[in-house]
C-alpha cells in the first residue's frame, strides 16, 4: 500500500472517530448512540451495553433499553444512574425506560465546548496522519524512490487531502452544535 493510500485511510477513520465521539455526546434528543459507550458489570465481568441489550429510541424523549437476559435490568440501571449522562432509568420488570430530559441553557453552551473539543482533537489527529505521510514521502525521496517533483505534488496532494478532512470535520461540528442549540 502507497504512502497515500495509507494516509487517506487514516484520514478517514480519524474522521470516523471524531464522528463518533459526537454521536455519544448528547442533544436534547434521544439516540442510542447516548448509551453506546455504557459497560455493565454483568455477572462481574464489564460488558457493553450493546452486547447485553438492545436500545431503542421510540420517542424523541425516551431511550428503552431490552436486556437479552431479564436478570440483567438491575446492573444496566445501576449504570446508567453511575454515569455522568444525569439519566433517570425506571424499569418495569421486562425492559428498562430512560426519559431524556431538556437541557438546560448552561449545559447546552458546556457541551457545545465538548464538541469543539473533541473537533479539535479530530484536526489534530488529521494533521498527525499528514505530518507522517510526508515524512514518509521524503523518506522515498532520500531512498531515491521518487524525485523531488513526486514529493514536492505529493506533499501538495497531501496538503489538499488535509484540507478536505479537517473541513469535514468543522462541518460534522457545526452539525452536532446547531442540534445541541435546537430547543
Amino acid at each position: 500500500m502507497d504512502v497515500k493510500e495509507e494516509a487517506e485511510r487514516k484520514f478517514k477513520k480519524a474522521v470516523e472517530a471524531t464522528a463518533g465521539e459526537f454521536g455519544s455526546i448528547r442533544t436534547g434528543r434521544a439516540s442510542p448512540q447516548l448509551l453506546e459507550k455504557l459497560v455493565i458489570s454483568y455477572y462481574g465481568t464489564n460488558t457493553p451495553l450493546n452486547q447485553i441489550a438492545t436500545v431503542s429510541a421510540p420517542e424523541a424523549r425516551l431511550l428503552v433499553i431490552q436486556p437479552y437476559d431479564r436478570n440483567s435490568i438491575g446492573d444496566i440501571e445501576k449504570a446508567i444512574t453511575q454515569s455522568d449522562l444525569g439519566f433517570v432509568p425506571s424499569d418495569d420488570g421486562q425492559v428498562v425506560r430512560v426519559p431524556v430530559p431538556q437541557l438546560t441553557e448552561d449545559r447546552r453552551k458546556e457541551l457545545g465546548k465538548l464538541v469543539k473539543h473533541r473537533a479539535e482533537e479530530g484536526r489534530v489527529a488529521v494533521r498527525n496522519v499528514r505530518r507522517d505521510a510526508i515524512e514518509a514521502l521524503r523518506e522515498e525521496e532520500k531512498k531515491g524512490e521518487s524525485t523531488k517533483d513526486d514529493l514536492h505534488r505529493d506533499t501538495e496532494e497531501m496538503q489538499k487531502l488535509t484540507d478536505a478532512y479537517i473541513k469535514e470535520i468543522d462541518e460534522l461540528m457545526e452539525k452536532k452544535i446547531k442540534e445541541l442549540m435546537e430547543i
